[in-house]
């Protein structure tokens, strides 16, 4: 009778263990695929900036310093890796693009070019997927480092290889910034 109590315990604590290793696992992937989906947008993103770019370039030929840093920044996003990197970098794009965006307003040609609308468009959806997706790599990445450090999972994380997830995180104090909006209608040099 001892024998068969002490068969039954083994068992349930073996299938404890491997439902726990699996659910790490899960989520481990599931962090993978949410980031995936982030570098998805983000290619996007990278792959719509040189021809917004190419398209203004005549019209706002000598604002090519912003040109430039759009350019420059969208070089270092494509470059950058792993989270904290990423971030920073795309943030520092946002940033350009932000300053891009403001500049181009006081070009009503620019304005009124429908290739110009269309790219813009387009940025600003692959914008809004991009904050989704980072909204839901955070979620996925949040519940896993939760699961990690639950007792008793904590027991199994290091048999399943489970580090923690780097979170997207705002790192550079101009992002937080609340931006500034001009409403009036003088354009530069009046």
């Amino acid at each position: 009778m001892f024998g068969i109590v002490l068969l039954v315990v083994l068992v349930l604590a073996a299938l404890w263990l491997v439902g726990q290793f699996n659910g790490l696992v899960g989520l481990r992937n599931q962090v993978q695929n949410a980031w995936s989906q982030i570098d998805v947008q983000l290619k996007r993103r990278h792959d719509l900036i040189p021809n917004l770019v190419n398209t203004v370039k005549g019209a706002m030929d000598f604002e090519r310093s912003t040109l430039e840093a759009v350019i420059a920044a969208r070089n270092k996003a494509v470059g950058a890796t792993g989270v904290a990197q990423v971030a920073k970098a795309e943030g520092e794009l946002s940033q350009a693009l932000g300053r891009f965006f403001a500049l181009s307003e006081n070009y009503p040609q620019l304005k009124a070019t429908e290739n110009v609308k269309q790219l813009q468009e387009e940025l600003t959806s692959t914008e809004n997927k991009i904050g989704f997706a980072r909204q839901l790599y955070n979620d996925v990445a949040t519940e896993f480092n939760t699961k990690q450090m639950q007792f008793p999972t904590n027991l199994v994380a290091g048999l399943a290889k489970a580090e923690p997830a780097e979170l997207w995180e705002i790192e550079d104090a101009g992002e937080r910034a609340v931006p500034q909006v001009d409403l009036s209608t003088q354009r530069p040099g009046q």
